[in-house]
């Protein structure tokens, strides 16, 4: 029995699909602060859930993860913050020494857990979990296990958003990625997209793997009080904070963010080594992030 802080329904396990859902209906149904939402579906109808921690309010901040299908270990980090919030606020506990109680007061927090359905059934599964693009999956390489990117068609997500457009194609056609034919083509990036024109969020905060870096500017529009947020959140968990290689710097979902709203928006690289991570690797990513995840939902 789950009781308090002391059980973990968000364990080490490999993520799919049909886990994450399993998990989001888990969440909603034992936790009454919580209720469970889709913004929208891929580009094979799986739906794009979210969790909602808290009443409206006015200031809503946003996570979201698993953007890149071989990063699916940022959906268990996300869905675990979101397990220890409810849990601790459940139980009148503090999180990290904060009473989450007065830190939530006026606040709002979605979790997108799964920003590419497709992207990590192909990565877990392989070109089959691609449906009507599995040949195409096939070709673009979805048969090396643990390596696929991208969405059923191969778009990388985190590329299709209007934030330095011109330049990103000019990139994408020196490195090989596949960036769609024009802003928010995918419908995976346009879900995002079109959350945040309807809701009015104060920041975001996009989970990936790996690297142990904070991303925090974009261009001109970046707000002044990003670079204190990021100092804050490298402060309490060792995390660098840097600039994203060449190759990903326009076009990801914190840039247009920005670029958009002119309001912070953060890139978390959670982990080191080679992606995918390992699972075994979990707890030690999730503990050493933990206090940086949590007070990334909550400066």
């Amino acid at each position: 029995m789950y009781v308090g802080v002391q059980g973990r329904l968000v364990r080490p396990q490999p993520i799919d699909y049909g886990v994450t859902r399993g998990l989001v209906a888990t969440l909603r149904g034992r936790y009454a602060c919580l209720r469970s939402t889709v913004i929208g579906h891929s580009l094979l109808r799986r739906e794009i859930p979210a969790l909602v921690l808290g009443e409206d309010a006015d200031v809503r901040v946003l996570m979201a993860a698993a953007f890149h299908g071989q990063e699916w270990m940022t959906t268990l980090c996300a869905l675990r913050l979101c397990e220890e919030m409810c849990s601790h606020l459940r139980a009148e506990l503090p999180m990290c020494g904060m009473s989450l109680l007065r830190a939530l007061h006026g606040r709002q927090v979605w979790f997108v857990p799964l920003a590419n359905p497709d992207g990590v059934e192909i990565a877990r599964y392989g070109s089959f979990a691609a449906g009507a693009y599995a040949a195409t999956a096939a070709g673009l390489g979805a048969e090396t296990p643990g390596r696929w990117r991208g969405n059923a068609r191969g778009v990388d997500i985190n590329s299709n958003f209007n934030a330095g457009w011109a330049e990103m194609q000019a990139l994408a056609e020196k490195s090989g990625k596949i960036c769609g034919t024009h802003p928010e083509s995918e419908p995976e990036s346009r879900a995002l997209a079109d959350l945040c024109r309807r809701v009015p969020f104060r920041h975001v905060v996009a989970l990936h793997t790996q690297g142990e870096e904070i991303y925090w500017r974009y261009g001109d529009h970046t707000p002044p009080q990003s670079l204190m947020m990021a100092r804050v959140l490298s402060a309490v968990s060792g995390y660098a904070v840097a600039d994203p290689a060449e190759t990903s710097s326009h076009g990801g979902f914190k840039d247009w963010f920005i670029d958009c709203f002119h309001r912070p928006g953060f890139t978390l690289e959670l982990g080191l080594g080679e992606n995918p991570l390992p699972l075994r690797e979990f707890e030690t990513i999730y503990q050493k992030a933990r206090e940086m995840l949590l007070l990334s939902v909550l400066l």
